[in-house]
């Protein structure tokens, strides 16, 4: 199916993209187009205009700023997975952009991209969950930082504005990360049909801290803050990751689908749990 009619612009600068959104209703931003050219096949989506970013300069770039990773809008998920500050300081997000789609997507698609579309059984969004990653978006009234743990807000729904461009993505450095899932299609292709991904950091042998991202079991991306907390305190034994999986899906509304039941995709979230967070912490 071809989509609809609708306008392209192609702006050079980030200011240029952000006056045609706010003048043009109904206009999507367009970086690597996995996400939103299917949509537009398929005709669940008809923008008027695409403002396609990929003729901006600057965005393409892992940067190294001291305490933090800065990942530009149009970095393309293999170049978040190879690069080796990125597998050094967030190995969990160079794992879920490794588990990205195929070698097209992930040679075309971008980790930005992936977390402005923000699907419920994308790999990314868990990371960056776990990692307490910031989203940073410009538009008309300037840049806005929004934590990763809001801009998550529903089905496909996040907290960028219609007239705003996610400009990058802030990764902390510390701690340890990991990222695991299982695939629609079996082993770890293909969206997920439940993941994972931990962060933990800990000190003479006890977790001192610890996040959870959860992928492909709730309506959105989630944050499995009892995990956290369960693991918090104890010796990362595999008894004490046992016990805190169990909470995998604490106030998370399971969704049946397709791929499993809500029976079946709890007791996934808790067998990746448990592996992400026995990766994370060096098991």
């Amino acid at each position: 199916m071809y989509p609809r009619k609708f306008d392209y612009t192609a702006p050079a600068t980030l200011d240029e993209a952000v006056s045609a959104l706010a003048s043009t209703p109904g206009a999507k931003v367009m970086a690597g187009g996995m996400s939103l050219l299917p949509l537009m096949k398929m005709r669940l989506l008809s923008p008027s205009t695409i403002v396609d970013i990929g003729r901006i300069s600057g965005l393409d770039q892992i940067e190294d700023r001291g305490d933090q990773l800065a990942i530009g809008a149009l970095v393309r998920h293999a170049d978040t997975a190879a690069s080796p500050l990125v597998r050094e300081h967030a190995p969990g997000l160079a794992a879920a952009a490794a588990l990205t789609g195929d070698v097209q997507v992930r040679n075309r698609g971008t980790t930005a991209g992936s977390l402005a579309h923000a699907d419920i059984a994308a790999d990314q969004p868990a990371a960056v969950l776990a990692l307490a990653a910031t989203l940073v978006t410009q538009g008309p009234n300037g840049r806005r930082e929004i934590p990763a743990a809001e801009w998550f807000v529903d089905t496909l729904t996040t907290s960028l504005h219609a007239d705003e461009v996610l400009v990058e993505v802030l990764v902390p450095k510390g701690g340890a990360s990991a990222y695991d899932k299982l695939g629609r299609r079996g082993g770890h292709s293909d969206y997920a049909v439940a993941g994972a991904a931990a962060w933990v950091q800990r000190s003479n042998g006890t977790v001192e801290a610890a996040r959870v991202g959860l992928t492909g079991v709730g309506t959105k991306p989630t944050l499995a803050s009892e995990v956290g907390e369960a693991i918090v305190g104890t010796d990362g034994s595999a008894g004490a990751i046992e016990a805190a999986a169990a909470h995998a899906t604490d106030g998370v509304t399971v969704l049946e689908d397709l791929y499993g039941t809500e029976e079946y995709k709890a007791h996934l979230a808790q067998v990746y749990v448990a592996r992400a967070l026995t990766a994370a912490l060096g098991g």
